[in-house]
């Protein structure tokens, strides 16, 4: 059955009995002949991914069995290769390969990608393949600051994305962030103590 909108990749019957049953049904009708999902990487995609170092990669075999895997790299290591085509280099890891070997007999993928920080999550439906012969792809892909070694590549087609509300993101702040924190604390605090210091051998300055 063909899809009507681009929405309908996800928005299965089943899925919008529910909404109607849920009263939301009607607001994403309204969705849905408005301007709807996007197929194509628009401008704000694009500064999303340039931003991220992580994101969620899920896949199925051919039973339907889901897996979801976290995926992590270097800021912007999740690329823009066309307007409907995502890609990034897969590094070594454990070598239980669940992701590659779902892709091999089922293609259809799913990405989610999240910034903690400022509560902001894109989700992202297509197809993806692995590409383990392209050494200038993967190359291109890769980026030597980062130590991890690549292996393959994963491209990603786009069908559909959205952007997610931000209810019920918490916010977690990245570990550098909180470094940089810590060090402003402790040289403010040092100030403060300097300051003092300097109080209580000069008492007249009041």
């Amino acid at each position: 059955m063909g899809r009507q909108y681009v929405s309908d990749i996800a928005f299965t019957d089943s899925v919008k009995d529910f909404q109607k049953a849920n009263g939301s049904r009607e607001a994403y009708a309204r969705m849905e002949q408005g301007v709807g999902w996007r197929t194509e990487v628009s401008e704000e995609l694009s500064s999303f991914l340039a931003d991220a170092d992580m994101f969620y990669l899920a896949t199925a075999n051919a039973d339907g069995q889901p897996y979801i895997q976290y995926r992590g790299g270097p800021p912007g290591f999740l690329r823009v290769l066309d307007a409907q085509t995502l890609a990034f280099a897969d590094f070594a890891g454990n070598q239980q390969y669940i992701s590659a070997g779902n892709l091999a007999e089922n293609p259809k993928a799913f990405v989610f990608l999240i910034d903690y920080v400022n509560r902001r999550r894109i989700k992202a439906w297509g197809t993806a393949r692995v590409v383990a012969d392209d050494s200038e792809l993967l190359e291109r892909l890769s980026d030597p600051r980062y130590p991890a070694m690549p292996e393959r590549v994963i491209v990603f087609s786009i069908e559909a994305w959205d952007v997610n509300c931000p209810q019920h993101i918490h916010v977690r702040i990245p570990v550098a962030e909180v470094e940089q924190l810590k060090a402003r604390i402790l040289e403010l605090e040092a100030r403060i103590k300097d300051s003092a210091n300097d109080g209580e051998l000069h008492p007249g300055n009041e």
